[in-house]
């Protein structure tokens, strides 16, 4: 994925949260897992849309589609440009075996917010 016209998206304190992606004469906000936040808006909006969105959102729980097509509880390990890395979720186990899954970025659909 060709990111070279994306344009970083920091709050006020450095945190990263995102991007904007120009589209035409308008922009998308980009979340940190490289997901769309809307359509095509004016920058005040992408802007506004990002520092809505956070970052806390990395810390909720996933599920990440198998092979097999059945659902495993994972939680974020690792996000960045680059890939995102999801941790079946242990429960906070000592000893547990830690198995992790590299994903590319932006996210795939096989990874998802848990469904309560």
């Amino acid at each position: 994925m060709d990111r070279s016209d994306w344009i970083e998206h920091r709050r006020h304190d450095g945190e990263r949260v995102g991007w904007i992606r120009p589209d035409g004469d308008l922009f998308v906000p980009v979340d940190l897992l490289g997901r769309d936040l809307s359509g095509p808006v004016g920058w005040l909006e992408a802007e506004e849309a990002l520092e809505s969105a956070g970052i806390g959102y990395l810390a909720e729980l996933y599920e990440l589609r198998r092979p097999d097509g059945s659902w495993l509880r994972v939680r974020l390990a690792e996000v960045s440009p680059d890939r995102i890395v999801a941790k079946k979720d242990d429960f906070g186990a000592v000893g547990a075996p830690q198995l992790y899954y590299a994903l590319p970025f932006p996210a795939p659909d096989d990874l998802r917010v848990l469904r309560r």
